[in-house]
Protein backbone atom coordinates (compact mmCIF):
# COMPACT_ATOMS: atom_id res chain seq x y z
CA UNK A 1 0.00 0.00 0.00
CA UNK A 2 1.39 3.06 -1.17
CA UNK A 3 1.33 6.43 1.51
CA UNK A 4 -1.75 7.86 -0.47
CA UNK A 5 -3.44 5.26 -0.03
CA UNK A 6 -2.51 5.30 3.88
CA UNK A 7 -3.43 8.50 3.88
CA UNK A 8 -7.15 8.00 2.06
CA UNK A 9 -8.07 5.31 4.46
CA UNK A 10 -7.36 7.15 7.64
CA UNK A 11 -9.66 10.00 5.98
CA UNK A 12 -11.85 7.98 4.96
CA UNK A 13 -11.69 5.98 8.15
CA UNK A 14 -12.24 9.66 10.13
CA UNK A 15 -15.53 9.94 8.18
CA UNK A 16 -16.66 5.98 8.46
CA UNK A 17 -15.95 6.33 12.16
CA UNK A 18 -18.29 9.28 12.33
CA UNK A 19 -21.19 7.74 10.68
CA UNK A 20 -20.98 4.64 12.47
CA UNK A 21 -21.35 6.79 15.56
CA UNK A 22 -24.48 8.60 14.26
CA UNK A 23 -26.00 5.00 13.34
CA UNK A 24 -25.32 3.79 17.07
CA UNK A 25 -28.69 4.92 19.12
CA UNK A 26 -27.93 6.97 22.36
CA UNK A 27 -24.67 8.28 23.98
CA UNK A 28 -21.60 6.85 23.31
CA UNK A 29 -18.40 6.23 26.43
CA UNK A 30 -15.72 6.34 23.86
CA UNK A 31 -13.35 9.46 22.73
CA UNK A 32 -13.06 10.45 19.18
CA UNK A 33 -9.79 8.72 18.76
CA UNK A 34 -11.34 5.40 19.38
CA UNK A 35 -14.51 5.94 17.16
CA UNK A 36 -11.70 7.43 14.50
CA UNK A 37 -9.68 3.80 15.05
CA UNK A 38 -12.83 2.08 14.60
CA UNK A 39 -13.30 3.54 11.52
CA UNK A 40 -10.43 3.31 10.50
CA UNK A 41 -10.61 -0.36 10.87
CA UNK A 42 -13.97 -0.87 9.65
CA UNK A 43 -13.03 0.82 6.55
CA UNK A 44 -10.08 -1.75 5.82
CA UNK A 45 -12.46 -4.65 6.78
CA UNK A 46 -15.21 -3.18 4.93
CA UNK A 47 -13.34 -2.73 1.92
CA UNK A 48 -11.99 -6.17 1.87
CA UNK A 49 -14.96 -7.54 2.37
CA UNK A 50 -16.42 -5.63 -0.79
CA UNK A 51 -13.64 -7.25 -2.50
CA UNK A 52 -14.87 -10.80 -1.80
CA UNK A 53 -18.28 -9.85 -2.69
CA UNK A 54 -16.49 -8.61 -6.06
CA UNK A 55 -18.44 -5.17 -5.41
CA UNK A 56 -15.52 -2.62 -4.59
CA UNK A 57 -15.21 -0.92 -7.99
CA UNK A 58 -18.63 0.29 -9.53
CA UNK A 59 -19.52 2.64 -11.82
CA UNK A 60 -20.26 5.79 -9.69
CA UNK A 61 -20.07 5.70 -5.52
CA UNK A 62 -19.56 2.81 -4.20
CA UNK A 63 -22.78 2.47 -1.88
CA UNK A 64 -22.73 -0.82 -1.10
CA UNK A 65 -19.17 -0.74 -0.12
CA UNK A 66 -20.12 2.49 2.16
CA UNK A 67 -22.76 0.48 3.50
CA UNK A 68 -20.89 -2.05 4.45
CA UNK A 69 -18.24 0.08 5.92
CA UNK A 70 -20.74 1.87 8.22
CA UNK A 71 -22.17 -0.71 9.38
CA UNK A 72 -19.00 -2.55 10.04
CA UNK A 73 -18.51 1.04 11.88
CA UNK A 74 -21.42 1.01 14.28
CA UNK A 75 -20.80 -2.57 15.27
CA UNK A 76 -17.28 -1.50 16.37
CA UNK A 77 -18.55 1.47 18.03
CA UNK A 78 -21.43 -0.46 19.81
CA UNK A 79 -18.94 -2.93 20.86
CA UNK A 80 -16.53 -0.97 22.01
CA UNK A 81 -19.01 1.11 23.90
CA UNK A 82 -20.21 -2.24 25.81
CA UNK A 83 -16.93 -3.17 26.70
CA UNK A 84 -16.06 0.37 27.93
CA UNK A 85 -19.42 0.76 30.11
CA UNK A 86 -18.42 -2.84 31.75
CA UNK A 87 -15.17 -1.77 32.48
CA UNK A 88 -15.80 1.76 34.31
CA UNK A 89 -18.81 -0.12 36.07
CA UNK A 90 -16.33 -2.69 37.97
CA UNK A 91 -14.36 -0.41 38.87
CA UNK A 92 -17.02 1.65 40.62
CA UNK A 93 -18.13 -1.43 42.32
CA UNK A 94 -14.99 -2.29 43.74
CA UNK A 95 -14.42 0.43 45.58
Amino acid sequence: MEISGIISAIVIGCVIGILGRLVVPGRQRIGVLWTILVGIAAALVGSAIAAGFDVQDTDGVDWVEWLIQIGLAALGVAALDRTKGRTKGRSKRRR
